[in-house]
């Protein structure tokens, strides 16, 4: 893969295509890296357990992206479902962080 990469629009052909879609799967890899290294330092920030799970800051998080993926076009339903996992999947994580932390 070049270090070029067409933007959508300007795709004439399917391996530009999946050129663009490769490269947006790593970016989208090197950002759930940095997102779960925040999960990292809340779990070493948090004093209580119990402060991982926030109901009230998860429903915040999931309802910005559905109003995002509605305003940009995007399905939100399905991007809604990906968001409830991606947030459970931080949890979980921050979870086993703040038990090996204190271990």
């Amino acid at each position: 893969m070049t270090d070029r990469v067409k933007l959508p629009e300007d795709c004439e052909n399917m391996s530009e295509v999946r050129a663009g879609v490769d490269r947006t799967d790593q970016q989208i890899m090197d950002l759930l890296e940095k997102r779960f290294g925040y999960m990292r330092a809340a779990a070493r920030i948090k004093a209580e357990r119990g402060a991982v799970r926030d109901e009230a800051r998860k429903a915040a998080v999931i309802a910005a992206v559905r109003e995002r993926a509605e305003r940009d076009g995007l399905p939100a339903a399905e991007i809604e479902r990906i968001w409830e996992q991606l947030v459970e999947a931080s949890i979980a994580y921050e979870l086993v962080e703040w038990d090996r932390l204190r271990a």
